[in-house]
């Protein structure tokens, strides 16, 4: 099971689009078993099995189908990666879930040898250790990177504002008064990217209620344009005209 648990935690995180809801999903398939994680933001879900369990719920679900554990498993790999890739990839299963207690069960249908194939993913709460693996420490090194990267934008901002007021110090003008750019304002750039990364959730579905989820795509948008500012402030502090 230690291959399933290390092989989930390389596997990147893409949206299932269902009828009812979105969801979070991630899942690892061999020939030895499956590890699934699913969340809707709020709660997080864990599912791992070995060829017994998929053995028996083969059984259970699809009478009329008789394969090793090791074919069934090929199929949910064959179900899940395309679609998992591409989230606009229209797939051949349909996907449902339902909520019993604390338990999610996330249904599959398609078919399988021109016969149809059904599949319940039997996923239970995950552990907090499992929840700070898979998302809060992945999150927290990823916004920490991207302050330190807003940061470091910043400063050469600055200073790119400052070798520019030199050049018109100096006599230097614009060829081309369209690359005029005002001084890079701090404060009021981050609050417009605060304000744009937050109509971005809301129209990606996201609670906007997850302070958290707001800070880490805020940081993402502000060092994206940061960087396209720091770009052209390259462009204006390389090509003075006199």
């Amino acid at each position: 099971m230690e291959e399933l648990e290390q092989g989930l935690l390389m596997q990147p995180w893409a949206w299932l689009q269902l009828a009812e809801n979105s969801l979070l999903v991630k899942a690892y398939i061999t020939r030895q078993g499956y590890a699934l994680l699913v969340s809707d933001l709020q709660q997080v879900w864990h599912e791992q099995v070995d060829t017994s369990v998929i053995s028996q719920r083969a059984k259970e679900l699809n009478k009329r189908l008789t394969a090793p554990p090791e074919a069934f498993l090929c199929h949910l790999d064959d179900l899940l990666r395309p679609l998992l890739k591409d989230a606009s990839c229209p797939g051949t299963a349909t996907f449902s879930c339902d909520r019993v207690a604390e338990a999610l069960i996330l249904r599959v249908r398609s078919e399988l040898s021109g016969l149809p194939f059904y599949w319940n993913f039997h996923c239970i709460l995950a552990s907090p250790s499992l929840v700070s693996q898979h998302l809060i420490r992945p999150l927290m090194g990823m916004s920490l990177a991207l302050q330190c990267q807003v940061r470091d934008l910043t400063t050469l901002l600055h200073m790119k504002d400052l070798e520019i007021q030199d050049y018109q110090e100096s006599g230097a003008t614009l060829s081309r008064d369209r690359l005029k750019t005002e001084p890079f304002e701090e404060n009021s750039f981050l609050e417009r990217f605060m304000v744009e990364g937050g109509l971005f959730l809301s129209s990606a579905c996201i609670p906007i209620q997850l302070g958290f989820s707001a800070f880490f795509f805020c940081i993402f948008y502000a060092a994206r344009g940061l960087f396209s500012w720091f770009s052209l402030g390259l462009l204006l502090g390389k090509r003075p005209s006199r």
